[in-house]
């Protein structure tokens, strides 16, 4: 294969260059959803509320609170039709939906006119059409002024829509520097990181590319997955040619170089490559399928990395090898050489504190408090900070949605009593205490009657005082279910933002069990299959799930909330990404340990590998810095900072406690590792 390569070097790189082309215009077409909503489970009590809500009304759930301050009750209701009038605004809720605004306010229950109206300023509740939040938003804006404000679940996507594309520029402009600037004190050749970053941005092109059959992605895909395909697989590319830089000091022919120097790195770059396939593979057994469609992304960039690198680079590298030569530089990395004794000194203590510290990581990150959506905005976003003016103003307040079977008003009536009795419930829409029951639907006027009924359903919207989500919010919603079943079983349903929050928490704490069960199992067995042994790969996967959970524990211990999905994909991509480094320093080790006792052995493996897991280590922390300080979302900011700091704590713990590891379990190592053939001393 090597030497078919080699030969067809030109046409290796002229498909390559048409793919890539093709794979950049068809990335145009490919959109992004923002609509989390989208990737629940059929059976999610909010996914069918919504499909009947669809199908059944023409309004939206009211999703977002619009305040327009300092007018009065007529200039509201004015604003209120100018807001119906906006493209994309299905559904507004004000004052006049709940009470009689012709009577004097003062001599209505002041609780309920002040959910929509205090101190002159208006709040009005707003549905907003799935896929046209910014349009809907931006024609808002305009309409209100800077003294109005927007705040919810349509403006956050929107805002998040708005950022996405600057922030992802942003990011590649910041992290493309740094990464030249680590790769060139890496190598003896200024053009060396060029060829790196070429074999596998083709690949990532190429990736984006392929998503047209897909025909869409999520907005954390879109975010994440170019720039961690890139850290990930950069190592496979460092790899070849570094094993081909060697292969030129004995060999006169670049041909011949190369072609040993893909026999030999082949193993290690398919072992690096199968560890991270398989374990980003478990992400796509997630049920809520943000997680399955990053996992679907992220196995076909590394498959299309390892092609890349394998066929493209060999092929760019024997084309333009004379820039190599032409272009050398010194080395400017100290000598490693004493590192491994130095590091060795720590081997007891290692062990004592990561002992101690791994239950309470462990414990901890299961106990951290979580956020399940999008999570606050920044203060310093227009978005951030028209939340704090209507929070300050109004307080909170998050509508739930209820859809019960059309037909008996008396059994509504009295199900609407019972929801106006809940916590938290500040006021009930329906047509038992809105219009009444006395008076025939068919008596009002037609857009009247759609606003509680439609041929097969109806609808009762109730305002809460909560937040989006937390314990209270779902206790509330949970507590709005029962009822709604208690009166009409599982023909009642339940939808709105609380509503699809509480579903995703259900749906993903149940993918946290099978997929770290996934990903720590398809992991093992690739070890045991690299390693053949028993032991190796349970010393590995300690090592560096210690990681994972010391990593996940912090902000337990900080007193702060983690977005549940930036968690769970984290738990995965930490492992499956950073298995690497504890691969390439016990493969080292296993050889070295057949010449030279054990204590020797690991010197030597850390004075020799120390620097290139460095190298790694900084590259995969470089990326989830940069998406952690350039984004605006909350979740891949929460991915970007787990994923920054969990490569640090990855590399900490390969070559400060994996070698205390090799060295205090050698015997035992030995006796469960097949054909071993560690060294003896006579």
């Amino acid at each position: 294969m090597a030497s078919s390569i080699i030969k067809h070097k030109k046409a290796v790189l002229l498909v390559f260059l048409i793919l890539t082309v093709l794979s950049a215009v068809a990335s145009s077409f490919v959109s992004v959803n923002y609509n989390m909503v989208d990737y629940l489970p059929e059976e999610a009590q909010s996914v069918k509320g919504i499909e009947i809500m669809e199908e059944e009304f023409t309004g939206a759930v009211p999703n977002t609170r619009v305040m327009i301050p300092d007018i009065t009750v007529p200039e509201a209701l004015e604003y209120k039709e100018k807001l119906a009038a906006v493209e994309g605004v299905t559904d507004v809720l004000w004052l006049d939906d709940v009470m009689d605004v012709k009577t004097p306010l003062e001599l209505a229950d002041k609780e309920l006119v002040e959910t929509y109206y205090k101190e002159q300023n208006a709040l009005f509740s707003i549905g907003v059409k799935n896929g046209e939040e910014v349009a809907a938003t931006d024609d808002i804006y305009e309409l209100i002024g800077e003294e109005g404000a927007i705040a919810g679940e349509a403006s956050n996507t929107a805002s998040s829509q708005k950022m996405a594309g600057s922030e992802s520029m942003y990011a590649a402009l910041l992290l493309v520097p740094i990464i030249i600037f680590i790769l060139v004190i890496s190598t003896t050749s200024w053009i060396e990181p060029v060829f790196f970053l070429t074999a596998i941005g083709v690949s990532v092109l190429i990736n984006l590319g392929t998503n047209v059959f897909i025909g869409e992605v999520s907005f954390v895909t879109q975010s994440v997955a170019p720039i961690l395909q890139l850290a990930v697989s950069l190592d496979y590319a460092v790899f070849l040619l570094h094993s081909f830089s060697d292969y030129r000091k004995t060999e006169e022919d670049p041909a011949v170089a190369m072609k040993l120097a893909m026999k030999k790195a082949f193993p290690a770059i398919t072992a690096s490559a199968a560890t991270t396939f398989f374990g980003f593979i478990a992400l796509m057994f997630m049920n809520f399928e943000i997680g399955s469609d990053l996992g679907l992304n992220l196995v076909k960039g590394i498959v299309l990395s390892f092609i890349s690198v394998m066929v493209f680079l060999p092929a760019l590298t024997l084309y333009f090898y004379k820039w190599m030569d032409k272009t050398q530089h010194k080395n400017f990395v100290p000598s490693f050489q004493g590192i491994g004794n130095k590091f060795l000194k720590f081997k007891i203590p290692s062990l004592v504190i990561i002992g101690i510290i791994i239950v309470p990581a462990f414990l901890a990150q299961s106990n951290t408090s979580f956020i399940y959506g999008l999570g606050e905005q920044p203060e310093t976003t227009r978005n951030g900070s028209d939340l704090i003016k209507v929070q300050e103003a109004f307080g909170d307040m998050t509508p739930i949605v209820v859809l019960v079977p059309r037909g008996d008003v008396a059994k509504e009536e009295e199900m609407v009593e019972d929801l106006e009795q809940l916590d938290y419930v500040t006021g009930v829409i329906a047509y038992a205490n809105s219009v009444g029951t006395a008076i025939p639907p068919e008596y009002l006027e037609e857009s009247v009657r759609n606003e509680f009924y439609s041929e097969n359903y109806a609808r009762i919207v109730i305002n809460t005082n909560q937040t989006t989500e937390g314990d209270v919010p779902f206790t509330i919603v949970e507590n709005v279910e029962k009822i709604a079943t208690d009166y009409y079983g599982d023909e009642a349903l339940s939808l709105g933002e609380s509503v699809t929050l509480y579903d995703i928490k259900n749906t993903v704490t149940k993918d946290n069990v099978v997929v770290n069960a996934l990903t720590i199992v398809t992991i093992a067995l690739v070890l045991l299959i690299s390693f053949r042994s028993i032991s190796i790969p349970i010393v590995l996967l300690i090592t560096i799930q210690s990681a994972v959970w010391i990593n996940l524990s912090i902000p337990y211990f900080a007193n702060a909330s983690l977005v549940f999905v930036g968690y769970l994909i984290i738990s995965t991509v930490q492992l499956a990404a950073t298995v690497d480094y504890a691969i390439l320093l016990t493969e080292a080790y296993t050889h070295n340990r057949k010449e030279m006792p054990a204590g020797k052995a690991i010197r030597k493996t850390l004075d020799e590998k120390t620097f290139s897991i460095s190298i790694s280590a900084a590259i995969l922390s470089s990326v989830g810095f940069i998406l952690w300080i350039t984004s605006s979302n909350p979740i891949v900011q929460s991915i970007g900072l787990l994923l920054g700091r969990g490569a640090l704590l990855a590399f900490i713990m390969v070559v400060v406690f994996l070698p205390a590891l090799l060295v205090v379990l050698d015997k035992f190592m030995k006796k469960t590792t097949y054909q071993a053939n560690y060294y003896e001393e006579k």
